[in-house]
Formats: structure tokens, sequence, C-alpha cells
């Protein structure tokens, strides 16, 4: 059996490379017709005119399903292993934070930065903050199963990702309330012209890493296995 097919592996590895390509896709069409600049856009930027606004917005619902897809998954996973304890409780909150995340990407896709811009940024900023705070309970949940039900190295790895992210998140918020203006063209010698790029290469720097977190549940969910119970009531 081919490795991504043991157990749900499928799940983060379609997140992962289903993500990834809404991300850069979306940067190349709008790149190739002139919408958006070279260095360095918003990734909501590469989805505001059309077509590039279809393809972000299709592709971003998907995403997020496949996305909340994921996160039952490793809720259903740790709440198996780890009932009746405070892993369990602290699995609960992060699963609540995961499906938040979710939905404020299904608000991103549907609501254009330039033709709803308040509703936009609100769940923007959920996305993030909820994501950012999914991650790292997730992060203190492996911990917490180590060294039975989780590695050293996805131990690490979570952490890592998780620091990453907290250090770029509060540098694209910081950045990006400093920035007035909300053009989608810049050039080197507008003001404000570094504090846009350092804000919208951190949050290309947080998209990644809160998509390549999801990796870091391949080895554990190699021995998950998940089945619909169908039960009829007459």
């Amino acid at each position: 059996m081919v490795w991504f097919m043991e157990g749900i592996c499928v799940l983060p590895v379609f997140l992962v490379i289903w993500s990834s390509s809404t991300f850069l896709i979306s940067y190349i069409v709008a790149l190739l017709r002139g919408d958006v600049d070279v260095i360095f856009p918003y990734i909501s930027d590469t989805g505001t005119n059309p077509p590039e606004s279809g393809i972000f917005g299709l592709m971003t619902t998907i995403g997020a399903f496949a996305g909340l897809a994921t996160i039952f998954a490793r809720y259903k996973y740790v709440e198996k292993i780890c009932e009746a304890t405070t892993r369990s409780r602290l699995n609960r909150i992060a699963f609540c934070f995961g499906i938040t995340s979710c939905l404020g990407m299904c608000f991103i896709a549907t609501f254009q930065e330039t033709q709803n811009p308040l509703v936009h940024d609100i769940a923007a900023l959920t996305v993030f903050l909820s994501g950012e705070t999914y991650i790292i309970l997730q992060s203190i949940i492996s911990r917490r199963m180590y060294p039975y039900w989780s590695s050293r190295t996805v131990c690490l790895s979570q952490t890592f990702i998780s620091a990453i992210s907290v250090f770029a998140s509060v540098t694209m918020i910081v950045c990006g309330v400093l920035v007035k203006s909300s053009k989608l063209h810049w050039k080197i010698h507008n003001e404000q012209y570094i504090l846009h790029v350092v804000s919208a290469v951190s949050e290309w720097i947080v998209s990644f890493a809160f998509v390549f977190f999801f990796f870091t549940y391949i080895r554990e969910f190699k021995k998950v296995t998940l089945k619909l119970k169908v039960s009829v009531h007459y």
C-alpha cells in the first residue's frame, strides 16, 4: 500500500497539497493578469479580481472543508486515547478553535477584500487568531501524549512551527495596522512600502506554517481509521 493511503493519511496530505495550490494558483493567475505585484501581495489580494477571485473562493472553500475533516479526525483520535483526562478537555477546546478557523476561511472566500473589507478583515483576523490558538493547543496535547502516543520528532516539529507562526502573526498584525493603504499595487518609493512588504511576507509565512502543521499528523493518521455508522429507527 502507498504510504499516503495508510489509515487516513490522505486527509492531511490532500489538505496540504490543495491549500498550497490555492495560494500559488491564485497568485500566478493574478500576477499574469497584472492584478498584483511580484513582491509581495497579500494572499487576499491575489483573489480580489475575477477570474482569480472565483478560483480563490472555490479552492479556499474546499480547503476549509478539508481542514474541517482533518481537524475532526485529529479530535476523534485524541479523544479515543485520552478519554477522561485533562487532554480530552483541552482537545475539545482546540477543536472549537479549529472549527472557528475553518468557518473564517469560508467568509474570506465569500467576501472579497475590496468589496466587503470589514467582513473580510474580521474573518481574516478570526482565521489567524483561532488557527494560531489551535496549533498551539495541539502542540501541547502532543507533548502530553509523548512518549506513548506521540514521537519526539512530532513534538519538536509542532513546537517549531507554532513558534514561527506566533512570531510571524505578531509581525503581520503590527505592520498591517500601521499600513494605512489597502491598494493592490505598491512601488518601492511609496510611503510605508517596507511595512507592507513585511506584513505581506509574514502573512505568507503564517499561512504556510498553518498548512504544513497538518503534515505532522501523518504518522499518527497511519494508525487511524474512521467508520460511519448508520442507524435507522422505525
